[in-house]
């Protein structure tokens, strides 16, 4: 096996295809690069069949925090648990090729992708389902291939489409949309969006159909190399499960029990129908029977299902509950429905209900993300809970699972373009979505739950975001658009297409097809019908919450933003975060500096403006001609300093502490002592010189007109020019004193 590399263009980005050197014992491995940003795709396939009745696919992604050139944190400095990106570029990769294997396939198929080296220019998550697929084929895999996947974005000055942006092109974008397939039929469809219209959203997809083909093109030309300098690429023999006529026609004699059994509107009334029935009939068959076909019994009752559910929706025009095609079902819709939290809303659709919470934070309480992305950290946090008890049944509740993951991270992008930036409401945002019960179309719940909670919770949204699941069937001949599609429909139909947005247009998509007959006027179709759906549930939200709350609950933090000189930072700070400490533990309320001066406060109750008035004091700087009520801190020979505010201290000199002659200031003033006085002098270094303003009279016996003379015309007594403050802080110093700088001295006399 030699090692065979093909480097191109397309679309103004370089590509690089390497095969024959790396991981040469896997069924098929391709080194697969954008830029200097390189993948490498593993497959393995089992040599036995497993004996399952479904196919065993396994995707996974492994992180290496190596190739961004990080260490990972932590005690054992070394990747743990897959991020949620990781888990997410599995599930694209998992999602177009898991319909591309034929039918009755049971052999267990091992897809990695390991990221080598992420320059941090080119993202790495589109590449791999090109790698994999090319993978695929030099293995000799049968599916039906080649696949790729592509990025769309669009530069939203000259509104041209961008294939695969870099992360840089990605910020100046109005679109970011994932799409995966072939050269004739999209599988696979992600999109976060701006609010983009529902023309300009197909006509991305069709732009993004032809690139598709353009990176199969390439797949192509690499297998003809490598055939050209290892030789033709042999096909792998495996055993498919073939259908059994006998069980296929002893099962589907049933059709009109099953069509029966389906026709419940209520879940579980339904589901317990159709699994007696199934039940029977097993039944009818001998041990020895269900011994021989204990794979092809099974698959032939869920086609039995399958069948009679797509009949009845192409024949009769209606579905298993009874509604029509564009029907959505009973909604019950409330906001603030828990007291104290920061948030609440509560969306049920039929039988799928969904409450979310709402909880605001600091900024700098925000998700800190270690990852080979450049990015570092998140605002505004979406998750989504799928507990058993949701579908009626027991199970295990422990980390998200990927699907979990996946439909958090849709009602995420649902909701970011609505949100307001940091400046206009400076607060971390995180909305946890708990199904209460499921009967499809969760992830569209939790958008439409989440979108009640950041209203009621007082997030000053752009605009209200609602969702619909649409679904599709294509029996017979016939093809029949669904909205807000029900579990059944989803797990049995040929298409489960996600849709959310405002009036003005769309915010997310996804899209799983089954079905290699969709085309783009089937796909308008079914846009145009979501997009009067989503109004008709959003005006039922609006019914219920206007708008969002005018204030935030008295539960939630205050955050109030103050910007402060950038030289003043390390003041506010303190050595070693001392003065920022004092501040927080004193007032409750807590503070977020950052490196341009912007403060973030936040608390409850008063504690933010007493928060904020300490760090104004810290960084104020004085003027002449200011009073203030001031705290005398230390007293010397020729005066005593006063805390004005903050740190900042100022000289009362020893003739300015009282009405006449004073020999010693500890007979006039004492340590703690507060005393109203006015700024008279800042001199360039900054030292402040006060006059006091409610002199008393000088002690019993103290000559006037000497140094407390309350005349001050620049002329001492008997008209003898006087000398000045300076003159008479050099007189009096003595070792140990600091001549007035304001840093305490070594040494101070306290009355």
């Amino acid at each position: 096996m030699e090692k065979v590399t093909k480097t191109f263009e397309l679309y103004g980005k370089t590509y690089t295809l390497e095969a024959g050197e790396l991981a040469k014992q896997a069924t098929g491995a391709v080194l697969v690069k954008q830029g200097d940003t390189t993948m490498l795709m593993t497959v393995v396939v089992s040599k036995e069949r497993k004996n399952y009745d479904f196919f065993p696919l396994t995707v996974d992604f492994n992180e290496k925090l190596y190739s961004a050139g990080r260490i990972p944190g932590g005690y054992l400095k070394r990747e743990g648990r897959p991020t949620e990106k990781a888990t997410l570029t599995a599930r694209m990769i998992d999602r177009p090729i898991r319909p591309s294997f034929p039918d009755g396939f049971r052999n267990e198929v091992q897809i990695v992708a390991t990221s080598l080296v992420t320059d941090q220019k080119n993202p790495f998550d589109v590449i791999c389902t090109m790698g994999a697929s090319l993978a695929l084929t030099l293995g000799g895999v049968p599916f039906e291939g080649p696949l790729a996947c592509v990025r769309i974005g669009r530069n939203t000055e000259t509104g041209e489409f961008i294939v695969n942006p870099t992360y840089e092109e990605r910020e100046s974008s109005d679109l970011d949309l994932e799409l995966a397939g072939t050269r004739d039929f999209i599988s696979m469809v992600e999109a976060g969006a701006d609010e983009v219209t529902e023309e300009d959203m197909l006509a991305a997809m069709q732009f993004g159909q032809e690139a598709i083909g353009a990176f199969c093109d390439a797949q192509l030309e690499f297998v003809a190399e490598w055939e050209r300098v290892n030789g033709a690429i042999e096909p792998k023999e495996y055993i498919l499960d073939e259908p059994v006529p006998e069980v296929e026609e002893r099962i589907f004699a049933h059709y009109d029990e099953m069509y029966a059994a389906l026709s419940d509107a209520d879940k579980l009334s339904r589901i317990s129908h159709v699994e007696e029935l199934k039940d029977r009939i097993r039944a009818e068959f001998t041990e020895d029977e269900q011994l021989a076909w204990e794979r092809e019994i099974p698959v032939n009752l869920k086609k039995l299902e399958k069948k009679a559910m797509r009949s009845m929706v192409v024949e009769t025009g209606e579905r298993v509950d009874g509604r029509a095609a564009d029907e959505i079902r009973p909604l019950m819709i409330k906001g603030y429905y828990l007291p104290l939290v920061h948030g609440s809303g509560l969306f049920q659709r039929g039988q799928t209900q969904v409450l979310s919470v709402l909880t605001l934070g600091m900024l700098n309480e925000g998700q800190r993300l270690d990852t080979i992305e450049p990015v570092d950290s998140k605002r505004y946090m979406h998750q989504y809970n799928f507990p058993p008890f949701c579908t009626g049944e027991t199970g295990r509740i422990g980390a998200p699972k990927r699907r979990e993951i996946g439909h958090g991270n849709l009602a995420e992008r649902a909701l970011l373009p609505v949100l307001p930036d940091e400046k206009e409401f400076p607060y971390a945002i995180r909305v946890v979505s708990e199904v209460m019960e499921s009967n499809g179309s969760s992830s569209m719940a939790s958008t439409c739950a989440s979108c009640l909670a950041l209203m009621d919770g007082g997030v000053p949204l752009k605009r209200p975001v609602s969702g619909i699941a649409m679904g599709l069937i294509q029996e017979e001949g016939k093809t029949v658009v669904l909205s807000d599609i029900q579990g059944i429909e989803d797990f049995l139909g040929d298409m489960d297409f996600k849709v959310t947005g405002t009036e003005r247009g769309i915010t997310a998509l996804q899209m799983d097809n089954k079905a290699t007959g969709l085309t783009f006027e089937i796909l308008k179709t079914a846009l145009e019908q979501a997009k009067q759906g989503r109004a008709f549930i959003l005006s039922k939200m609006l019914e219920a919450v206007p708008g969002p709350a005018e204030e935030t609950r008295p539960t939630a933090p205050r955050i109030s933003t103050i910007e402060v000189p950038v030289d003043k930072i390390r003041e506010v700070i303190g050595k070693g975060g001392e003065t920022i400490r004092g501040i927080q533990d004193e007032t409750g309320a807590s503070v977020d500096i950052h490196e341009d001066g912007t403060v973030y406060v936040g608390g409850v109750g008063t504690s933010v403006e007493e928060a904020i008035e300490r760090i104004n004091l810290i960084v104020k700087e004085p003027e002449v001609g200011e009073v203030y009520d001031g705290r005398v801190v230390t007293i010397q020979p020729f005066g005593a300093f006063v805390r004005l505010f903050g740190n900042k201290d100022g000289l009362l000199h020893i003739s300015r502490v009282a009405t006449g002659r004073v020999e010693r200031v500890e007979d006039v003033l004492n340590v703690g002592d507060e005393v109203k006085v006015k700024i008279i002098e800042i001199d360039e270094k900054g030292k402040i010189s006060l006059d006091r303003l409610d002199k008393p009279e000088a002690p019993a016996g103290a000559s006037h007109g000497g140094h407390g003379a309350s005349h001050d015309d620049g002329r001492g007594f008997g008209g003898r020019p006087r000398r000045d403050s300076k003159d008479r802080e050099r007189r009096t110093r003595r070792p140990g004193d600091n001549g007035g700088n304001g840093r305490v001295p070594r040494r101070h006399h306290e009355a």
